[in-house]
């Protein structure tokens, strides 16, 4: 998508480095467990841009840990004709993922030319014609666990022309609510999938009575800062949603679009790597219940483009190839995070050296975990556990060595992850 560069910059006036910008740990809502928490790997997803996947594509997703993809479901293209449907090509997409316990969640998205003129959704006959649309597509759909996302960015003029217009999305949103309330209430619908965390356009939307249909919020917090910045946007967020009353107060998060480019300013692949492992985990610690990876192969090979390097493999495909595409750090990075943290939830962060020190423990039953890094420079630091001898595995999966414990865990630290695994 050309926005992405849009969108970093509207989103963000801070640095364009990875940089050590920790205003995120002040924050008082930040880092905390929430009770009903998935597992790591039933949290994490990527985008993708097909319908119909190269032989081999979708093994490697799952091979990665991934078990959702998010993926346009797009109005004109299965609806040709007024009130015919046609949604073969996602039944094949979905006979696919179904193969590797993958779920989808579909982005209702964009204008029809039937109804509108462009991607916006303006005028009462379009409304109604949309909504009919995707209840038609829920009803095909029904009973798959789909997550059914209304709209992609509805805040962005490139999305919804000439300028977005937040009481058009919300009376969008309510009739399409209203339609799936009445006769998909089973289903999961959510939005607004939010350009940047924009609480202005949110607040908006909170204020009307669309999002009563919602079982959570969608957002996209691009940056091209820490990754943990978020973690203030997070208890924003939360804070309007208590301003707002009890009845949004139980809306769940979802990060629906997130990613780092290896070719923007000051990044390369190693710190797609790392910022890929940060978000993840920095989502994981601050309740957001699903977080979709921005994107899941590169769109090109142009050096030079950034929108070509958000993917975590690389974009010539390898037909005989083992695997089909070849990995970058970051799909070692996510298949690292997936497999180590596998069946567990976050339990809390540490107060383990400064404020620049981010020390996270998963546990799952009476088994615990730990991931460890700063924001600031190098160094040691003592976690507090009991047992006598622990493995270091290192972001991507190589490992780091023993180390031995009697009062605490001395490890060293840097911006790049480590996992601390128990091994007696």
């Amino acid at each position: 998508m050309l926005l992405r560069f849009l969108l970093v910059v509207a989103s963000l006036v801070l640095s364009l480095a990875i940089s050590s910008d920790n205003r995120s740990t002040s924050c008082a809502g930040c880092w905390l467990a929430v009770s009903d928490a998935p597992t790591v790997e039933q949290s994490l997803g990527v985008n993708i841009h097909f319908i119909d996947p190269k032989p081999g594509e979708v093994k490697m997703i799952a091979d990665a840990g991934f078990r959702w993809v998010r993926m346009d479901f797009v109005w004109e293209d299965t609806e040709r004709q007024r009130e015919q449907y046609d949604f073969s090509a996602y039944d094949r997409l979905l006979k696919q993922l179904d193969e590797y316990q993958i779920r989808a969640l579909f982005i209702l998205d964009y204008g029809n030319p039937l109804y509108t003129q462009g991607k916006s959704v303006r005028t009462p006959l379009a409304r109604e014609a949309f909504a009919r649309w995707a209840v038609a597509a829920g009803k095909h759909f029904s009973g798959r666990g789909i997550i059914w996302e209304l709209f992609n960015e509805p805040n962005n003029r490139m999305f919804w022309p000439p300028v977005p217009n937040v009481e058009e999305y919300n009376a969008l949103a309510e009739i399409v609510g209203q339609a799936f309330h009445a006769e998909l209430p089973n289903e999961q619908l959510i939005g607004p999938a939010m350009a940047s965390t924009d609480l202005r356009f949110l607040q908006s939307c909170l204020s009307d009575r669309a999002h009563h249909y919602w079982s959570a919020i969608s957002i996209h917090p691009y940056r091209q800062t820490n990754p943990e910045t978020a973690g203030n946007d997070y208890a924003r967020l939360r804070e309007l949603l208590d301003q707002i009353g009890s009845t949004q107060s139980h809306l769940k998060i979802i990060s629906s679009e997130w990613g780092y480019s290896s070719a923007w300013s000051r990044m390369n692949e190693e710190r797609q790597a790392t910022t890929l492992t940060r978000e993840f985990l920095t989502n994981l610690a601050n309740g957001i219940s699903l977080s979709i990876w921005y994107d899941w192969r590169d769109d090109g090979n142009d050096a030079t483009e950034p929108e070509d390097h958000f993917g975590l493999v690389r974009y010539d495909y390898h037909a005989n190839g083992s695997p089909v595409y070849e990995p970058k750090p970051a799909f070692l990075a996510a298949k690292t995070l997936t497999t180590l943290l596998s069946g567990y939830r976050f339990e809390q962060r540490l107060s383990v050296g400064t404020q620049d020190d981010y020390v996270l423990t998963f546990r799952r039953a009476g088994e615990r975990r730990v991931v460890a890094w700063t924001t600031g420079t190098p160094h040691r630091l003592t976690i507090p556990e009991a047992v006598e001898q622990y493995s270091i595995i290192t972001m991507t999966g190589v490992d780091g060595g023993q180390v031995q414990s009697s009062h605490g865990v001395t490890i060293d630290v840097s911006t790049t992850p480590v996992y601390v695994i128990p091994t007696t």
